[in-house]
């Protein structure tokens, strides 16, 4: 008569199916983490970036080509360093977004409109940029 119980190999072959699927559901909660990262992020700069856009559009049209970068604090408030040429290198320190932004004459109406394109990306990861464009024309008189 067999003896009421679980044998070992039965307590073995369970323990390894609740391991993998353990296993499993850590690697899904890392990817999670990371997606929901990536999304808070990808919020704050689209946030900024919109911010910036509404700033350029509000202000008096420049015809001119101009590239601009502003380096913004973890808050999204500007470090106040010179904007004008675009700088290269490290940005300094203190440094969370990275707001790039440019106004260009459009080809086809030069005096009458420009493209504005404003590019926020976080510092020092890229994941969860933002870019907006954008046509500002001059107003009808």
């Amino acid at each position: 008569m067999k003896a009421a119980g679980f044998s070992l190999i039965e307590v073995l072959i369970a323990t390894a199916v609740v391991a993998i699927g353990v296993a499993s559901l850590a690697q899904l909660i890392v990817l999670s983490a990371r997606a929901n990262r990536i999304a808070a992020t990808t919020s704050v700069t689209l946030l900024l970036a919109e911010q910036k856009m509404e700033e350029l559009l509000s202000s008096p049209a420049d015809p001119s080509n101009q590239s601009h970068v502003d380096y913004l604090g973890p808050g999204g408030a500007s470090l106040a360093v010179d904007t004008v040429p675009l700088p290269t290198g490290t940005p300094p320190l203190g440094t969370a977004y990275i707001c790039r932004w440019s106004t260009t004459p459009l080809a086809d109406r030069p005096g009458e409109a420009i493209a504005i394109q404003v590019l926020v990306a976080p510092w020092p990861d890229a994941a969860g940029q933002s870019r907006l464009v954008s046509v500002k024309t001059r107003r009808a008189s």
